[in-house]
């Protein structure tokens, strides 16, 4: 699937790619949704994803905090004066996976229904955003000065459609497992 320029594939595309998660999660018994993920991990997979998260409930969190980035980056840009980065301090592109181990710590107590509901609101949440905004704010480059070189429509894609593509593919190892 190519990956969204406009802000109308970008809401398709998000509200396509999560409808697939949930018709994912859906076909799962409530045993299968609950299990430890028991698929091999192997050579290739080199991503720390793999080993971190044990379950459905850890990838809905994972979801959940990168909608929570999203937002949260955006509230404290729109009106502020100075840019406030993506991701929070002490965190860069090259150390957020820390980020993501603390977002799973955080969560080890969080019930998969609870984790569903803050999934299921935040999706809601980050649509309404990239809603509010006109397709030249979203994919022009430098539009913002608080959002770099990268445009603000790229940060939508990664933390809503191309997160719930990393879902799925997560699961789909899980479900073959299991069967």
């Amino acid at each position: 699937m190519p990956r969204p320029q406009t802000k109308n594939d970008l809401i398709i595309t998000a509200n396509e790619q999560f409808d697939k998660l949930l018709n994912m999660i859906d076909g799962m018994s409530a045993e299968e949704q609950n299990a430890t993920f028991c698929f091999p991990i192997t050579q290739k997979d080199k991503e720390a994803h793999w080993k971190r998260d044990k379950n459905l409930r850890d990838v809905l969190i994972h979801l959940y905090e990168w909608h929570q980035l999203l937002i949260n980056w955006i509230a404290a840009n729109k009106n502020g004066d100075e840019a406030t980065p993506f991701l929070p301090a002490p965190y860069t592109w090259k150390s957020y996976g820390a980020m993501n181990i603390g977002f799973w710590e955080k969560a080890q107590q969080t019930s998969l229904e609870s984790a569903m509901e803050m999934l299921l609101q935040s999706h809601k949440d980050a649509l309404a955003i990239i809603e509010g905004y006109t397709n030249d704010e979203l994919f022009e480059k430098e539009h913002f000065k608080w959002s770099g070189t990268t445009n603000v429509g790229s940060y939508c894609v990664s933390a809503t459609s191309s997160h719930y593509d990393w879902a799925m593919k997560k699961l789909k190892r899980q479900i073959k497992a299991l069967s």
